[in-house]
């Protein structure tokens, strides 16, 4: 079985947004003249690095390629596989065809702060094991859910008790 995927979410995951002050942790950064600063984790940085070690890990965002110039070197981790995303702004269900496309049959976890109902619908609909975890926009991500996502990963590589 091929490596499962963790499709990563910017907007609401790394970045959590909503509230007047960043959640504790959280740094904020003005990367984006004109527009609201993002708020960054350092600590999340680990945990991707960490969850590298069972999963394969590609940003899922309206970045795009910019949050492998900007986001990446502030959680220092490695460049990131990119699934480009329609131009901004979008519905968040259009990200289902791109992020379909990106995971094939291959078993996928999905991290995002607005997964619709679509994408729920796509999830049930896969033959692949499909995991959509939905963050709070407020907090962004948090250990449990990596623990999640590193834990489903690691099950999907047992062997079967039928074999």
């Amino acid at each position: 079985m091929n490596r499962p995927l963790l499709l990563l979410d910017v907007d609401g995951v790394l970045s959590p947004y909503g509230t007047p002050q960043p959640p504790a942790g959280y740094t904020e950064h003005h990367l984006f003249p004109g527009e609201e600063p993002v708020r960054v984790n350092p600590t999340h940085g680990g945990w991707i690095t960490e969850a590298s070690a069972v999963l394969d890990i590609a940003w899922a965002t309206s970045w795009n390629d910019e949050a492998n110039r900007l986001l990446a070197p502030l959680l220092g981790i490695a460049p990131l596989p990119v699934i480009t995303m329609p131009p901004a702004p979008f519905h968040p269900s259009d990200k289902i065809p791109v992020i379909a496309a990106y995971a094939q049959r291959r078993p996928a976890a999905w991290i995002d702060d607005l997964h619709t109902r679509q994408a729920h619908n796509w999830a049930a609909a896969r033959s692949s094991p499909t995991l959509l975890i939905t963050a709070d926009p407020t907090v962004g991500l948090t250990r449990s859910s990596i623990d999640h996502v590193i834990a489903w990963a690691k099950a999907l590589r047992r062997p079967s008790e039928n074999s």
